[in-house]
């Protein structure tokens, strides 16, 4: 029978029906998320934006909406643009992220609001997300094994030349920022906000052609190294005008009251600290031929927190970014994330009973690493706390008794027990991008691993229970 349109039926009123038929873990995920106590903990932080932000001005985008979208973002790896595109398109998205027919926000306010969540939040919500994972018995707290892997900021590979030319490109930013504020107070203002960004580029191009062209013989190789320390001189000293010159207009812009005075005081105050270490560094590399201690290196103007990791592989000898430990139990849930200052794991283990025990209210039966995680009273603590099993193989000379120890049947389906935290990780680096973090600063960092290590929490939860619940449906099939 020929008809001429469907009858006219609320969207919405079907959406959970179809987000359900199309992606039950979307579902699942959809009741764990509705829980008070994850948004309260957003919300005292949003809240911080500004002193009235609580009770004055137009409604903001809700703590709800932000908190899920944000979730959608690190859930499917999108961008802050993709991801308003992807919810505005959908409306699955959008009854997910209880946006429903407002209006998506945009993602330079998802930006904005993403900011002021701290970090110690971060740890609180994950927490909040395990005991959600005790609650629906996915897991119980009987076995924990952790590890370390490397998460690696945004920059480009650190060069003693770079860095000075980056240098040199942010401080002539500033002064050309700074020129219109300072011109009827500073004398010879043209001279001192000149830009050296040229120069600067015309020497460190000499010194990448000259670093190309290899020479053999000796008498050819020390005229090159001659040249090579000339040239860093001469970008030095450029480094140092630029240093002058900005100290200059900090200096006048310090007795104004303009906003746009205190942001660029704002931003060039701790920068000029920076780059004077980069022009140490440099100084003390290449023209003294002195090595510097690893931990005191300047390996990024934008992202000072940066370390060098090495890793001992031939694929990546060394990367850029920081160390993190992560504890996992059974279920796949990791329980526990944490940067560290320095690129070793020595003594997590204690640290990591701490935490699981605050947890769970008792300690695990198991607990394993690898040999970074070994430290001197480790096992011994942790047999004292009530853990029946401590796979962590011992460094350096083991006696024959510790080898005794390895070698039985318990400790070795313990530590087999201990890889399964490898597949763990590549699965957070590989679909969640825990291999390089996009946010900027440390508690940029912070807010990066911690809402991939939730998102893929709350994955496991859901895929958990709609396989639970797909048994239980097998099941009455059979009977």
């Amino acid at each position: 029978m020929l008809i001429e349109r469907y009858a006219e039926e609320d969207v919405f009123a079907r959406v959970p029906q179809v987000a359900a038929q199309t992606d039950p873990v979307l579902r699942q995920l959809d009741r764990l998320l509705d829980d008070d106590r994850l948004f309260s903990q957003v919300k005292a932080d949003l809240a911080r934006r500004h002193p009235r932000t609580l009770g004055c001005g137009r409604h903001s985008t809700p703590v709800e909406v932000i908190v899920r979208l944000l979730i959608v973002k690190h859930l499917y790896q999108w961008s802050f643009q993709e991801t308003e595109d992807r919810v505005n398109d959908s409306l699955v998205l959008c009854w997910f992220s209880r946006v429903y027919f407002e209006h998506v926000p945009d993602d330079t306010t998802l930006i904005r609001w993403a900011h002021f969540i701290r970090p110690d939040t971060m740890h609180a919500l994950n927490d909040r997300v395990v005991e959600l994972a005790a609650q629906a018995k996915v897991i119980k707290g009987r076995k924990l094994r952790l590890d370390g892997t490397c998460v690696q900021t945004n920059i480009h590979h650190p060069t003693d030349s770079g860095l000075l030319v980056d240098s040199v490109r942010v401080l002539s930013r500033f002064v050309a920022r700074a020129k219109p504020l300072v011109e009827g107070t500073l004398a010879k203002t043209a001279e001192v906000c000149r830009s050296r960004v040229r120069s600067a580029r015309q020497v460190a191009q000499k010194l990448h052609r000259l670093v190309r062209r290899a020479e053999a013989g000796k008498q050819q190789q020390e005229r090159q190294a001659d040249q090579l320390r000339t040239l860093y001189q001469q970008l030095i000293t450029t480094t140092e005008q630029m240093v002058r010159q900005a100290k200059q207009v900090r200096t006048h812009l310090i007795h104004q009251a303009e906003k746009q005075a205190e942001r660029l005081l704002a931003e060039v105050q701790p920068l000029l600290p920076l780059v004077e270490r980069v022009i140490i560094q440099a100084r003390t590399r290449v023209l003294e031929g002195k090595q510097a201690a690893s931990h005191d290196k300047v390996l990024s103007l934008f992202e000072p927190h940066t370390r060098l990791i090495p890793r001992h592989k031939g694929a990546a000898p060394v990367e850029f970014g920081r160390q993190v430990v992560l504890d996992e139990v059974e279920g796949g849930i990791v329980t526990r994330f944490q940067i560290l200052e320095s690129p070793h794991e020595h003594g997590q283990g204690l640290q990591a009973l701490d935490h699981h025990h605050r947890l769970f209210d008792h300690p695990p039966r198991m607990l394993t690493g690898d040999r970074g995680v070994h430290s001197a009273n480790t096992e011994i603590q942790a047999l004292t706390a009530g853990v029946e099993v401590v796979a962590i193989p011992a460094v350096g000379k083991v006696s024959p008794l510790r080898q005794a120890v390895e070698r039985t049947r318990r400790w070795k389906r313990a530590y087999r027990w201990r890889a399964g935290i490898e597949g763990r990780i590549a699965s957070l680096r590989r679909d969640y991008g825990l291999c390089t973090c996009a946010y900027h600063g440390q508690e940029g960092m912070q807010r990066w691993i911690g809402f991939a290590i939730i998102a893929s929490n709350l994955r496991h939860i859901a895929q958990a229970q709609v396989t639970k619940a797909a048994k239980k449906q097998a099941a009455l099939r059979r009977a």
